[in-house]
């Protein structure tokens, strides 16, 4: 059985696909960008920035699935350049300080002025 998670706190998709799906003890999240959830616009102007609140993003959709980024086993970032991994990592160490998740780093073509995109894998059984 999966729900769909939905929560006006990250940006809502303005494609077909949902926020979030939580399919047995597992959540899985859409790929969030830097985007403010109230305005749509692009936060950030460095990777320290854009990093930053597109885990914030992550947090709120995991938090409406009543998760937090503790429970996270998997992570796929997608950077538009790989020269920004250094400054990109500095920012997901605050968010994963203990048990980091396991993860995926690949340079990718992004939308409009993204610099990253992430998305990632949650564990919340028993």
């Amino acid at each position: 059985m999966k729900h769909i998670i939905q929560t006006n706190q990250a940006p809502i998709p303005s494609s077909p696909y949902s926020q979030a799906i939580r399919a047995g003890d597992f959540i899985y999240t859409c790929g969030f960008g830097p985007e403010d959830p109230q305005t749509g616009e692009l936060v950030g102007n460095n990777i320290e920035g854009q990093t930053r609140q597109t885990l914030e993003n992550i947090k709120a959709v995991l938090a409406a699935a009543g998760a937090q980024m503790s429970d996270v086993v998997k992570v796929t970032t997608h950077l538009q350049n790989l020269n920004d991994f250094a400054g990109y990592n500095r920012v997901y160490a605050e968010y994963f300080p203990a048990a980091r998740p396991v993860r995926t780093t690949v340079g990718s073509q992004l939308l409009a002025d993204f610099m990253i995109e992430i998305d990632v894998v949650a564990y919340v059984g028993k």
